[in-house]
């Protein structure tokens, strides 16, 4: 699901007037509230109204809280205080669905459930720590068409805290509406796409897995951390990626991939040579000459 893009006014409030404590998100013409809650700060939630409501929650973790448990209860705080109590469970933040009318039935959430741990395994930007799909109940016409909205809404208020569940990496057709760029310097062999997330390395690149260059330590790192969750594979001499995976910046992208130092403006090329550098230049000119005219 592609959340749909038009002008939205998202209200993000602060509690404790700590931007890193408690968030709470809304958007001004809908009922849906999203909190997203510290696993320190689990206290100040479990005392607020809409700990005691039914809800949809997400469990965020790992090193690079690239990791998601996906789940449901008609008190949320009382299952979150369980998930806190169990010392098995590493997350770090809990993201919490609820309804500012407090209208949501287990059947909402158990619908909502579902269809969230369907569409997160689709977009593959987090590892889902769920071991089943969920409960999908059956659900009448009216009340399907209403959960529908609430997780295209709760979706929007991830993605704007930070948390693009289920937002994928590039378009559904990006070899045709988006720009594809090349990175070929020393045996690598990758496409990647530039976004406004960073530069997406696309599935099926590839890049030797040991360089005759200088290698960068921290580099090699995060290459056998991505061989570890499977989103890299090793292929004899090489790795390749498995699935789509973004990058927070071309050079980081073009780095990875070399093992090295690298400028990623410069490495990242269009099949006619234009570097990225020159094409967002381009890109931009163009631009300014439309506003001009």
């Amino acid at each position: 699901m592609t959340i749909q893009k038009r002008p939205r006014t998202i209200q993000i409030f602060l509690p404790s007037g700590d931007p890193s404590g408690i968030r709470i998100a809304e958007q001004t013409t809908s009922i849906i509230r999203l909190i997203e809650v510290p696993r320190s700060d689990m206290a100040d939630f479990i005392k607020m109204p809409e700990a005691k409501q039914v809800g949809l929650y997400f469990l965020v973790s790992g090193d690079s809280k690239d990791e998601l448990y996906i789940g449901q209860s008609g008190d949320v705080g009382t299952r979150l205080m369980q998930h806190h109590k169990d010392e098995k469970k590493d997350w770090e933040r809990a993201l919490v669905l609820v309804s500012l009318t407090n209208n949501l039935t287990q059947t909402h959430v158990l619908y909502l459930e579902s269809l969230s741990i369907e569409k997160a395994r689709l977009c593959e930007r987090y590892e889902l720590l769920n071991g089943n799909g969920g409960q999908k109940p059956h659900t009448p016409i009216p009340l399907k068409a209403d959960c529908d909205e609430i997780h295209g809404i709760g979706g929007l208020l991830l993605a704007t805290l930070g948390y693009p569940i289920f937002e994928p990496l590039t378009g559904s057709a990006s070899s045709n509406t988006e720009q594809v760029f090349a990175c070929t310097r020393a045996s690598v062999n990758a496409s990647g796409i530039y976004t406004n997330e960073g530069l997406v390395v696309l599935k099926g690149s590839s890049a030797p897995y040991i360089s005759t260059r200088k290698t960068d330590s921290r580099m090699i790192e995060k290459r056998d951390e991505l061989v570890l969750k499977g989103i890299l594979a090793i292929e004899g001499d090489n790795v390749r990626f498995t699935k789509d995976y973004v990058f927070k910046t071309p050079s980081g992208a073009s780095g990875f991939l070399l093992l090295g130092s690298s400028n990623g403006w410069v490495d990242w090329k269009t099949a006619q040579g234009v570097t990225l550098h020159e094409y967002q230049g381009r890109t931009l000119e163009t631009a300014a000459m439309g506003a001009i005219t």
